[in-house]
């Protein structure tokens, strides 16, 4: 397991999160602006189209159900207008910044299983984790006791 993977794959991780936070949070935006500016046109073109759609049709039917009439229609376009602006988004950057994210979780999943596999191999071998450690370490203390066991009798000759 390499730590400098697993924080560019954490990096990664979370970049694209904030991506996908981004794209969803303005997509929300858009569709409320486009919900609150088709609400404002639909009430203001509505009074109009009501108001001459209510003398219409009170000259052919009674008040009641000339406004009736209006209400349903109302609603039915109130509803369309809700549909469209809750589309979910479409486009390539949100399916690339999931893309990413995935890559980066089968990333990080596989640097933990080589993370577990070394200390279950540690709990399992201790001494297999020890020995790249040991073997330059006993050289070197070879090294030393062999310097020493040279000097050790040019050593005594010279205080003889």
């Amino acid at each position: 397991m390499n730590t400098e993977n697993v924080v560019k794959h954490l990096r990664v991780l979370w970049r694209t999160d904030r991506i996908i936070a981004d794209i969803r949070l303005r997509h929300l935006l858009m569709g409320l602006g486009l919900r609150a500016f088709a609400a404002l046109i639909a009430s203001f073109g509505l009074l109009m189209l009501e108001l001459s759609a209510y003398f219409a049709l009170v000259q052919i039917w009674s008040a009641i159900a000339a406004a009736a009439i209006l209400g349903t229609v109302n609603f039915a376009i109130a509803a369309v207008l809700f549909v469209v602006a809750g589309r979910p988004p479409s486009g390539r950057d949100i399916e690339l910044a999931n893309e990413i994210h995935g890559a980066s979780i089968e990333a990080l999943q596989l640097e933990a299983r080589a993370l577990q596999a070394q200390v279950s191999g540690a709990v399992h071998h201790p001494l297999g984790t020890i020995a790249p450690v040991l073997v330059p370490l006993i050289a070197i203390i070879v090294k030393s006791l062999r310097k020493t066991a040279t000097e050790s009798p040019a050593s005594r000759e010279a205080h003889s």
